[in-house]
């Protein structure tokens, strides 16, 4: 899909898009519990139509009306010996469901995009070498089979927090507790935090013992709920940042208590707007592409923790650093830091490219509405915000999609 953009500002009232983070979290709980949750709240996208049919694969019943969906829990001591499960392209879909496999000791196989299956799994490869069990990757997928033991486990914490999450959904089934100690420096704590807030919802207790240590008690039950998804801070940030660019935009539906750790994005504009900052993006690093935009319009800056950016849906900082040379912008790309440098921003000399990346296609679009634009692979929006156009269009925005 192609998406023209004309240069123009927006007015009006917009509610935030359901949390992609809590959503998944919410789903998984459910088809844990031992009963009928009912989860409002749940977007359309690629991401959660991913967990839904996985879901649906190991076992759970869901059906889907409007935004609420509900979910019969599934004894997963009883997944099927050969079931597959499509990941697509969510990467929270993958690592989630690996220790949720592992539950049932037959072989499972986990397949996805080639992009999503290029995606470091050596957390959970180590894991299962320890512990005596399958973990066979190939280009089409990822087989695994045995059963998941309690006990202490170490993992660096500058590692995708995804790994974390996924064995606290699994370890306080297990007979017996289990540790999970986080080697330093530890990155994307809030995504833990916001697993622990997701659990005790279904009555699960997981706690941290210091900075870097969780205790998971054993024996315990997921109790079915009824919950609505909060707000989503990592896709309104991109709406809140047309306010930079001078629209009038008010975000309602977002949590000001929330524990989602995009919501730095109100302080990092803040900081973009009085000068050239440096900004750490290690615990929020969704944030990247529309911080990378801000900076190109306004007055640069300096970001670091940038290093998981390569392994996303796209090079993220790479992508942004081609697109944003369209726009007359310098950007250097280091190890683990990006740097945005004052410029002479101007229209884009050719098309954009979405690099197949929802969150590239978003801030090429939030920039396109100062200068006007043409984004090529637009329909990557799809991912985690399958209306994101519509909503441009309703705020007032001039823009016409069509296929390519």
């Amino acid at each position: 899909m192609i998406a023209e953009i004309k240069p123009g500002t927006g007015r009006g009232i917009m509610q935030a898009p359901p949390s992609k983070s809590m959503a998944h979290r919410l789903l998984i709980g459910s088809a844990l519990a031992e009963g009928e949750s009912v989860i409002e709240g749940i977007s359309s996208s690629e991401d959660m139509k991913a967990t839904l049919d996985c879901l649906a694969a190991i076992g759970a019943h869901c059906s889907m009306e409007g935004d609420k969906v509900t979910v019969r829990g599934a004894n997963l001591q009883n997944i099927a010996e050969g079931t597959v499960l499509n990941c697509r392209e969510s990467g929270s879909t993958l690592r989630f469901f690996v220790p949720l496999c592992l539950l049932g000791g037959g072989r499972v196989t986990l397949t996805g995009s080639p992009t999503l299956l290029s995606r470091p799994m050596g957390v959970y490869e180590e894991i299962c070498k320890k512990q005596g069990l399958l973990f066979q990757p190939t280009a089409e997928g990822i087989t695994v089979g045995g059963r998941l033991k309690s006990g202490s486990y170490k993992i660096k914490g500058n590692i995708s927090s995804q790994f974390i999450t996924g064995l606290l959904f699994v370890l306080p089934l297990m007979s017996q507790s289990s540790t999970i100690q986080l080697i330093p420096p530890i990155e994307s704590c809030s995504y833990i935090n916001l697993t622990i807030q997701a659990l005790s919802q279904f009555g699960i207790t997981v706690r941290w013992q210091d900075e870097k240590n969780l205790f998971v008690p054993g024996g315990q039950h997921y109790h079915p709920v009824h919950a609505r998804v909060e707000g989503d801070y990592s896709n309104a940030a991109f709406f809140a940042a047309l306010n930079l660019l001078g629209s009038e935009i008010a975000i309602t539906g977002l949590n000001p208590d929330s524990l989602q750790g995009d919501k730095i994005y109100e302080k990092d504009f803040a900081l973009l707007q009085k000068g050239t900052p440096t900004i750490n993006i290690s615990d929020c690093p969704d944030l990247g592409p529309i911080l990378f935009a801000l900076a190109a319009v306004k007055g640069g800056g300096v970001f670091t923790g940038t290093r998981r950016l390569k392994i996303k849906e796209s090079d993220r900082a790479g992508a942004m650093a081609e697109e944003l040379a369209k726009f007359g912008v310098a950007v250097t790309v280091h190890e683990d830091s990006v740097v945005v440098y004052p410029h002479n921003f101007h229209a884009p000399e050719k098309p954009l490219s979405g690099h197949n990346d929802h969150r590239i296609v978003m801030a090429c679009a939030v920039l396109a509405t100062v200068t006007g634009g043409i984004i090529e692979g637009a329909e990557a929006s799809r991912k985690s915000l399958p209306d994101f156009f519509e909503r441009l269009q309703k705020l007032g925005f001039e823009v016409i999609c069509h296929d390519a």
